[in-house]
């Protein structure tokens, strides 16, 4: 435990710490408080517990030693990670044909979407059935957790699109460094699913601890509208 606690850490800091380096070197200092916000509310998305929880509930199944259960879930992150990137490459394509000051009035209107869906608890969640079915019906291997990594990216884009549209229609139009950019956001994105592979003790623990944050959907929606809003609000007064 002591040792995945380490390489945690290691993850974070990077994570965190590569991004603000970057964003300063670049001269974008004041974009970092509005980059970790659609970074962190796009990764603190209870979309992200519910395929997390049926992906590690078929694991649990398959009776999994802790270090193949890394390693298996070394790949589902890295697909996650490479498939969002590249779907965030196709949205840097269309949002740059249109003005930046739209990203506030699209922040603005997720938002109120994201708040509505959590006061009715509505889910987000698409082919939830057919994405369990995938996850109990590949193998657990490292193949089998790439194909599951790119397969729920699909799933998680339209529950959390939002905050991932305001990114990319915000950097759409700092050319090659937008690509830079996108790479650092997906850090941010895919970190819960390092905490909860990493930092959970046991493969039980790690299913409650995502269990508890899809319990807690209402509030991290709410929470995550109000927080678009305010970047919807910036982005009109800075564009």
């Amino acid at each position: 435990m002591k040792t995945e606690f380490k390489y945690l850490l290691l993850i974070i800091l990077l994570s965190f710490g590569l991004s603000s380096i970057t964003l300063s070197l670049i001269h974008l200092q004041s974009f970092i408080p509005q980059f970790f916000t659609l970074a962190i509310v796009d990764s603190v998305n209870p979309c992200t517990f519910v395929v997390y929880t049926i992906f590690l509930i078929a694991l649990s199944v398959k009776g999994l030693p802790k270090r193949a259960l890394y390693t298996v879930g070394l790949a589902f992150i890295f697909a996650v990670y490479a498939s969002y990137y590249t779907l965030g490459i196709g949205l840097m394509i269309l949002t740059g044909k249109i003005p930046t000051t739209w990203a506030g009035y699209l922040a603005i209107g997720f938002g109120t979407y994201e708040i509505i869906t959590g006061l009715l608890e509505k889910s987000r969640t698409v082919g939830k059935g057919k994405l369990r079915k995938l996850a109990f019906s590949s193998e657990a291997t490292i193949v089998g957790g790439l194909i599951l990594g790119f397969a729920v990216s699909t799933t998680l884009l339209p529950c959390s699109m939002g905050p991932y549209i305001v990114f990319n229609t915000i950097i759409s139009k700092m050319k090659a460094l937008a690509y830079l950019l996108l790479a650092l956001y997906n850090l941010i994105f895919v970190l819960p699913l390092f905490i909860i592979l990493f930092a959970m003790g046991s493969l039980s623990e790690s299913k409650e601890f995502s269990r508890a944050m899809v319990r807690h959907s209402r509030e991290l929606s709410i929470i995550a509208g109000i927080l678009l809003i305010g970047i919807g609000v910036w982005v009109l007064f800075k564009f």
